[in-house]
């Protein structure tokens, strides 16, 4: 059995650690060769005297001494900063890369990850958000294999490929175009499904945080409860599958049991069921095109009895999902734009600076600023653009937030 050489890039965060977790259950499949942690380097430092990768860094610079020091006496080489972190993330044992590093901080290493070589299992969606034109391209040039993490676009990764039982470099297995009519990812609506605008006024950080069906990051949850983590994903669908912006549906299904689905223009539906737990879509791109255990329990379907589905919420309640449409729409570095103002309402929601409701705003009004990224025909040239348009979408933001 060959073993697969694993590098983490976000070992620390919750994707991480459920990472850590199904490759312990597995130590004569894959075996952990890099750890990237962003600033906890305390647990960084356990992780690595439990799985002995060859090599560890961590993004915080402050945070190094601490790590050499935990780890002196051993092997394990320790890299820091911005720099460090793209050398393990293209380290030259590894064969295969969890991208599972929150935001923007991700793009840059797992680029670096696909120049090297390196098959991808991509939990960063930001990669796609921020890049994905060039991100694809960087694939495809390169030949490796990409397999999403996230949960919905497992499930759509699982049904598309159902038969393929070889490594697909390029991206996923392909679908002709016509045999599909649409994509539809499932929400779980958040903790705040079916609230009014007006009781949405008062929400705080600690009601966001508290996701019904996830365990997940302070970020992320976040994301959840407005509902843009949703809209992150379709932008995430429409360059992983290379289908057009209308054909991605979403709709709110309360009990996160189907992941997503697929339909084909005979009218069958194509969908992925399983309990709420990441170990599922981890295991899948780890083990891919093989199938190995979890302990995941099975799905008693009599015990469910039911499901239900709803239409996506009312974009005057939760209108971050429809800017993601419309920057999907626009083209060009709109999504960019989107992702980097996102980031900087989310921080400040978190630290008290803005409300709830705030965050469309921010996002909305740096979308608008035209001078950020130009016109919807403004073509992405290089990873340059990119950088400049985040780091000037963000100045927009959190002059925003200053003002308010």
């Amino acid at each position: 059995m060959l073993v697969k050489n694993i590098a983490l890039l976000g070992s620390t965060g919750s994707i991480g650690v459920n990472t850590l977790r199904v490759i312990a259950d597995h130590p004569d499949r894959f075996r952990v060769v890099a750890l990237v942690a962003g600033h906890n380097g305390a647990q960084l430092i356990e992780q690595a005297l439990r799985f002995r990768p060859e090599v560890v860094a961590i993004y915080q610079a402050e945070q190094a001494d601490l790590v050499r020091q935990g780890l002196a006496g051993t092997a394990i080489q320790v890299l820091a900063g911005p720099a460090g972190v793209v050398e393990a993330a293209r380290w030259a044992s590894a064969t295969m890369v969890v991208s599972a590093i929150v935001g923007a901080a991700g793009l840059e290493p797992t680029l670096a990850a696909i120049r090297a070589g390196k098959d991808i299992a991509l939990a960063n969606k930001e990669c796609l958000v921020m890049a994905g034109s060039l991100f694809m391209a960087e694939v495809a040039r390169q030949g490796v294999c990409l397999i999403p993490v996230d949960s919905e676009h497992s499930a759509i990764f699982q049904v598309l490929s159902n038969g393929c039982q070889e490594r697909q470099p390029g991206g996923v297995c392909p679908l002709p175009g016509r045999m599909l009519d649409r994509l539809i990812l499932t929400a779980s609506g958040g903790p705040f499904r079916g609230w009014s605008r007006a009781q949405l006024q008062g929400v705080t950080p600690a009601m966001a945080l508290s996701h019904p069906s996830w365990q997940m990051g302070q970020k992320i949850s976040i994301d959840s409860a407005t509902l843009m983590n949703k809209g992150l994903e379709v932008i995430e669908a429409f360059y992983l599958f290379g289908v057009a912006a209308d054909q991605i549906q979403v709709v709110v299904h309360p009990e996160s049991i189907v992941h997503s689905l697929v339909a084909y223009r005979d009218g069958s539906l194509l969908a992925q069921l399983g309990q709420p737990d990441m170990r599922t879509p981890i295991a899948v791109a780890l083990a891919w095109p093989e199938r190995i255990a979890t302990p995941v329990p099975v799905l008693d379907l009599a015990q469910l009895q039911r499901l239900n589905f709803f239409a996506a919420p009312a974009a005057a309640d939760f209108p971050c999902l429809a800017l993601a449409y419309e920057a999907l729409r626009r083209g060009g570095l709109a999504t960019t734009v989107l992702n980097a103002a996102n980031e900087v309402a989310v921080a400040a929601f978190l630290a008290g600076k803005i409300h709830f409701l705030d965050i469309a705003r921010v996002v909305e009004w740096t979308m608008e600023q035209r001078s950020v990224y130009g016109s919807e025909s403004t073509v992405i040239g290089s990873m340059e653009d990119i950088v400049q348009t985040d780091h000037a979408s963000r100045r927009q933001a959190e002059a925003w937030v200053a003002r308010h």
